[in-house]
């Protein structure tokens, strides 16, 4: 582990009854593939308690793989020309993740580990991405 942003209190994406979160973002170094990074980061939420069933549904932990330095995914790479986030393999990792461009929860604790960061498909700028985020997501910073 590298460094962690601090810690933020995020209303569930889509909006539900469920609790709300708590997130953070991460950066590692390692050697290890982005795929075996991914199956490493499944490894922990299950020795956590996480038990994937349906899409969405409240869990104990829920760690992704944004990104890995500029490495674009087969998948992604696939969907800039299908335009379609769900084309390609279930099991297949999609590096950049496709929705972090899309979620408070992800970008500002970003923005506060890497402010100079881009978004390695588009080359967006972080503060271009949290400028075009929705309104209606609700996030606060934590206190400590």
């Amino acid at each position: 582990m590298v460094r962690v942003a601090p810690w933020y209190r995020s209303a569930p994406v889509p909006a539900s009854d469920q609790p709300w979160y708590v997130n953070s973002v991460a950066e590692i170094a390692t050697n290890l593939a982005p795929r075996a990074v991914l199956d490493a980061l499944h490894r922990v939420e299950a020795d956590f308690g996480r038990v994937r069933t349906v899409r969405n549904a409240p869990r104990t932990v829920d760690i992704d793989l944004l990104c890995y330095d500029d490495y674009l995914s087969k998948r992604a790479v696939r969907d800039v020309f299908r335009d379609s986030p769900q084309a390609g393999g279930a099991d297949e990792e999609i590096v950049p993740h496709p929705h972090m461009h899309e979620r408070a929860f992800v970008l500002l604790p970003l923005r506060d580990l890497a402010p100079a960061w881009r978004h390695p498909r588009s080359g967006a700028t972080i503060s271009a991405l949290i400028a075009k985020l929705p309104k209606d997501q609700i996030i606060a910073a934590m206190d400590g």
